[in-house]
């Protein structure tokens, strides 16, 4: 009794005590918990299926599974992935089965359930397949790359948001309300500070806890706010999903030639900790997958950047970088070598080990000249045009056109001289 009297007088984060008791109370979630989303139907029906919950940190995930409990009469069972092992996991199904012999659900809520290895994973399925346990999980990592088929093709993934700025405004009038005094800041800083949550929460009421702990009276401006409160870095993970989400939105965004978006993107790797060397590699590919010819300097553009940053390094090199992304998102674009590349590619599979025409073979030894090596081979600066017109593809295999330029850039030029010596071939073989 006097463990639990000291237990209530203990102080607690305000985080702790604004946790939502309701579903109804879980801010920024509506589209899964309103009475008719996929999870609120569930409630509303006192039948949970098994679900892994997919969002990034501080967006409700373990107070959402707490609720789902707390909501169907389940028993809840929490376990972390990070701390549990197999035979946890043993001792949880056990008392699970008692219970359910007893008449009462379990729900089994696993934080950071995607740092359960692959075996780990295969052991919840003959208890959630068979109901001994309704499974809820919580990952921040994209369920695709982290978890079993088999647990996945048991459970469905409802995708959770990051809280907006609506989300986060909520989170800031329950503090005012808890606390009984407003947040010392003026109306730029107030936004400035559900920026700086970057849709975390959990966060967002910390950052809250901090400032109320300063002087009555106190008024910050967004100078006043960035001094007073420790800002933490970006959410990204260089060898997680993050990084490919935001080299994917760089590299399309250069590709719609927003250039801007372009630069927002360079700037939130950067920010994240991203290594400009990758970011640079990354760019030079972009440079002649989707410039190409449209631009020939594209390339050595690209290449004299990633030199640059390679002698300047950081911070001084990250200019060069984001002088090609402004480049590369000007520049006029065309995957015409890209798609070239990849039907040679396919031809070059399809028709096998054909030699090339005798014409073209070099005949450096009598016998080569005997057998026809090099017979009727036209040399092409010896033409009028420069152009013989001859064909170059094995005997017997159609002529293909896998390079089409576009009427775009350098490559509107060179569509030009492909015209002209497709007339001039067409002439010159319809004479022979």
């Amino acid at each position: 009794m006097s463990g639990t009297l000291f237990e209530d007088q203990a102080p607690r984060p305000l985080a702790d005590r604004l946790r939502p008791r309701r579903l109804e109370d879980v801010v920024g979630q509506e589209h899964l918990l309103a009475p008719e989303g996929p999870v609120g139907r569930q409630v509303k029906a006192r039948r949970l299926t098994s679900m892994i919950l997919w969002g990034p940190p501080g967006c409700g995930k373990t107070t959402i599974a707490r609720l789902l409990a707390q909501s169907t009469d389940l028993h809840f069972e929490p376990l972390s992935a990070v701390f549990s092992g197999v035979a946890d996991l043993r001792k949880v199904f056990e008392a699970a089965k008692a219970r359910r012999a007893m008449g009462q659900g379990t729900l089994l809520f696993i934080d950071e359930i995607h740092r359960f290895n692959r075996s780990q994973q295969d052991g919840f399925l003959p208890y959630v397949e068979d109901g001994t346990v309704t499974l809820v999980g919580a990952t921040t990592e994209n369920p695709s790359f982290e978890l079993n088929a088999a647990l996945l093709s048991r459970a469905q993934v409802f995708v959770l948001n990051r809280l907006d700025e609506a989300a986060l405004e909520k989170l800031l009038q329950r503090a005012e309300a808890e606390t009984g005094r407003p947040l010392p800041l003026d109306g730029d800083a107030r936004r400035a500070l559900k920026a700086m949550a970057d849709g975390d929460g959990r966060y967002c009421l910390n950052l809250c806890e901090e400032l109320f702990q300063l002087p009555e009276g106190t008024a910050l401006d967004t100078t006043g706010l960035t001094a007073a409160v420790q800002r933490r870095m970006p959410l990204y993970d260089k060898a997680q999903e993050g990084h490919y989400n935001l080299i994917s939105a760089l590299h399309k965004s250069l590709r719609g030639s927003d250039t801007d978006a372009a630069l927002y993107w360079f700037a939130r790797m950067l920010a994240g900790g991203e290594d400009p060397r990758y970011i640079a590699r990354r760019l030079c590919r972009f440079a002649v997958e989707d410039v190409g010819l449209a631009d020939p300097q594209a390339l050595t553009q690209a290449i004299a950047a990633w030199e640059a940053y390679e002698r300047l390094g950081s911070p001084e090199g990250d200019l060069a970088i984001a002088q090609l992304v402004i480049y590369l998102g000007t520049a006029p674009k065309s995957n015409a070598g890209y798609k070239a590349h990849g039907a040679a590619l396919r031809a070059a599979r399809e028709t096998g080990s054909l030699m090339p025409p005798m014409h073209i073979l070099n005949a450096p030894t009598r016998l080569m000249k005997q057998l026809g090596y090099g017979h009727g081979y036209a040399y092409d600066h010896d033409t009028a045009e420069g152009f013989s017109g001859q064909n170059y593809f094995p005997d017997g295999m159609e002529r293909q056109a896998f390079y089409n330029p576009v009427e775009r850039g350098f490559e509107r030029e060179i569509r030009k001289r492909l015209d002209y010596w497709a007339r001039l071939r067409a002439e010159r073989q319809g004479q022979g």
